[in-house]
């Protein structure tokens, strides 16, 4: 069974990998995944209740963390609050006191307070208010054989008053919760604008039953219900208008900002706004099918494909706080040894490189930017399935399109039929459209729309070759509609250039079908903008013939196309192309695209059209248009300069502390400082890519 658990308290991302590398590695549980930015832990089991047995983990690791089933979890926000105002209260109180005591202490008011004694009193209070929840966790740490961020500051702290440092031990445990706070507060803040993308889908739906309005689970209608929707209430699934008139506004999915004039017979998607009017529509698809859910769950699976940069940063995190533990001991024991400083000395420097390298900015601030990425990208109408996607599309330098349905509107249309033999045009289309009657390809429908109010003729036999056409028997001669590849050479020297279907019988060429189609409004643009932002190849792929491949590359500026390919021939191009590219994408909407789309180093399907173009990309314009794919490179190279940036100001922050420290001139709250304030920075900076202009 499929489980969606919620671990509740767990801020620590360097804790989330430790538990989530256990539950990988504990027998019964499979395809584990958790996304620190939305909290939710998914994985597959054969257990009936596997809530005990994961809350046992966590307790391994974390405290305070609370396991619960996503069905069942309700909104934390007023504990949540009550728990900042505590925290915040005993930070302002242990403040205050850590003040007093410097007043004490730096003024004359020492002599008729006990001196020395009320200081320490007051200090030691201040810490105590400011980190026993940090000493806590530091010393189970110590019990459990785990050396963390906590640890290290209990282990300062306490070093520091050994020491006779009362004014640092106090103020570095103030400023330490300070950190934690604001830390905690920005990626709770982070959390809530991620999780407002999931309130795209009511929950609820307002069904008529004999008449009657009833509200129910929108997870418990079935199909061919009809559903109320009220004027500006969220469409819960979808469905075909069967009474009213109305707008719908379906930004929230496709990033499309004008409203859309609906009908009697329309088909509305679930996540969209009703306008002013009250309709009701017949459902068309179930809850967990309908476009809203699958949207859902591209995003929330989104995190289980890691960029190379996470996956790198879960690696350095195993390796690197192991390395630096070394070279805090060598720091302490050598120099003495040898003759250089006192003990103490040496091991308040050797403190102050412990805490300051803590990896959390990192190791919390990577995973967050490439999720914000995504989240921001959702809402722009582009669902990208993953970090690994997003680096794919910061880097890559070739774009590939198909050309019917994606250059173009893929509403083709017939402009002339031309007779070679003794039959008449209308006999040319009529054959043409019988034989392609059980044909799914764009041009036999446009073939058959043509012929509608024509006889057609009875045909027997009927096959189709993708790539080649279709065939079909009548009065006993074979009959083939298809491209070019079907003439032999004396006959394609015969037949008319503009030409994209031809009419064989028996193997003798008895007519020709002219089929064109509209490149789409925004592809010109679309192409220039992307060769703005340094894409130095642009390739179409099509099966039409040349002559209309030509017409649409040059009137695009494409720098290349190649025609009359079969969809073996589009994956032996795009296989070439990534052998000459550092990364290759491909945009495409058929069926016969799903190859090509997973073969691409990132495959981008055009809308909710084909099943197996969605599920085969890795990419989805929701839209249904290219206007979003230039904003997706842009987003994508945005969210890779912010996980690079976030990664060199942090280590560079960390590597200056960790040299002053050996020279002796970092104190402890500069370490403090290298380790909350960079991760707070870093996290805000990450988070800014929810809020990013929409062009």
């Amino acid at each position: 069974m499929k489980y969606t658990l919620i671990l509740e308290n767990l801020n620590c991302a360097h804790c989330a990998a430790k538990i989530e590398n256990k539950i990988t590695q504990t027998s019964g549980y499979e395809n584990v995944s958790f996304n620190f930015a939305t909290k939710l832990l998914k994985f597959e089991s054969a257990s009936a209740d596997p809530v005990p047995d994961i809350q046992q983990i966590c307790d391994s690791i974390e405290d305070g963390v609370s396991v619960i089933d996503k069905r069942k979890a309700v909104k934390s926000g007023g504990a949540d609050r009550q728990k900042f105002n505590s925290d915040f209260l005993l930070l302002i109180i242990s403040a205050l006191l850590a003040i007093a005591a410097a007043v004490i202490e730096f003024t004359t008011a020492g002599e008729y307070l006990l001196g020395g004694t009320a200081v320490f009193v007051l200090y030691a209070a201040s810490a105590l208010l400011a980190g026993f929840r940090v000493f806590i966790k530091g010393v189970k740490s110590v019990l459990k054989l785990r050396i963390d961020e906590t640890t290290l500051l209990t282990v300062a702290v306490i070093a520091a008053f050994c020491l006779g440092e009362f004014v640092e031990a106090a103020m570095v445990t103030v400023l330490f919760a300070l950190g934690e706070i604001i830390e905690d507060k920005a990626v709770d803040a982070s959390r809530r604008d991620i999780q407002k993308i999931a309130q795209i889908r009511p929950d609820t739906a307002v069904i008529l039953t004999d008449g009657k309005e009833r509200t129910v689970e929108a997870e418990s209608v079935e199909i061919n219900s009809e559903v109320v929707i009220k004027p500006y209430e969220k469409i819960p699934l979808d469905g075909v208008i069967i009474k009213g008139k109305t707008t719908v506004d379906t930004s929230a999915l496709t990033g499309e900002s004008l409203p859309t004039e609906v009908c009697e017979g329309s088909e509305v998607l679930s996540g969209s706004v009703n306008g002013s009017n009250l309709i009701v529509i017949r459902t068309t698809k179930k809850f967990g099918d309908s476009t809203a859910t699958r949207i859902l769950k591209l995003v929330e699976e989104a995190a289980t494909k890691k960029g190379q940069s996470e996956k790198l940063i879960s690696r350095f995190a195993s390796v690197y706080t192991p390395i630096i533990i070394i070279i805090s001991i060598l720091m302490a024991a050598i120099p003495p040894l040898i003759g250089i400083g006192s003990p103490s000395e040496w091991i308040y420097r050797a403190l102050v490189c412990l805490v300051a390298s803590c990896p959390c900015a990192i190791v919390i601030s990577v995973p967050l930017a490439y999720y914000s990425g995504i989240g921001s990208a959702s809402n722009t109408g582009v669902l990208i399935k993953g970090g690994k996607y997003i680096e794919e599309l910061a880097k890559a330098d070739t774009f590939v399109f198909d050309k019917t349905g994606t250059l173009t509107n893929g509403k083709l249309s017939v402009e002339s039929v031309t007779a070679l033999s003794d039959c008449t045009e209308d006999e040319i289309l009529a054959l043409a459209a019988a034989c392609e009657k059980y044909s799914s390809h764009p041009i036999a429908e446009a073939i058959r729309e043509r012929a509608g109010k024509l006889s057609l003729p009875a045909l027997t036999n009927y096959s189709e070759n993708a790539g080649c056409g279709t065939s079909a028997v009548y009065d006993g001669k074979k009959i083939e509609c298809g491209g070019v590849k079907n003439l032999s050479e004396k006959q394609k020297k015969s037949v008319e250039k503009n030409a994209s279907v031809f009419v064989l019988c028996d193997g003798d060429l008895i007519g020709a079908i002219s089929v064109s189609d509209t490149v789409r409004s925004e592809s010109a643009k679309v192409i220039s903008q992307l060769k703005g932002l340094r894409i130095s190849r642009t390739t179409m792929l099509t099966g039409d013939s040349k002559s209309a491949a030509n017409r649409v590359s040059g009137e695009l500026g494409l720098d290349e196309y190649k025609a009359e390919l079969m969809p073996a021939d589009k994956l032996e191009a795009v296989e070439s192309l990534k052998r000459s590219s550092r990364a290759v994408c491909f945009v495409g909407d058929g069926i016969n695209d799903a190859p090509v789309l997973s073969a691409s180093d990132c495959g981008i399907a055009m809308g909710f059209g084909s099943e197996a173009a969605i599920e085969a990309a890795d990419v989805v314009l929701a839209s249904g248009n290219l206007n979003q794919l230039p904003d997706a490179v842009k987003l994508s190279r945005r969210v890779m300069n912010t996980v690079k940036t976030n990664i060199a100001f942090s280590l560079a922050v960390k590597a200056a502390v960790i040299i002053l420290a050996a020279m002796g001139l970092a104190s402890m709250w500069m370490s403090v400082i290298a380790d909350t304030g960079v991760s707070v920075l870093c996290v805000l900076y990450s988070a800014r890519l929810l809020h990013r202009r929409k062009n």
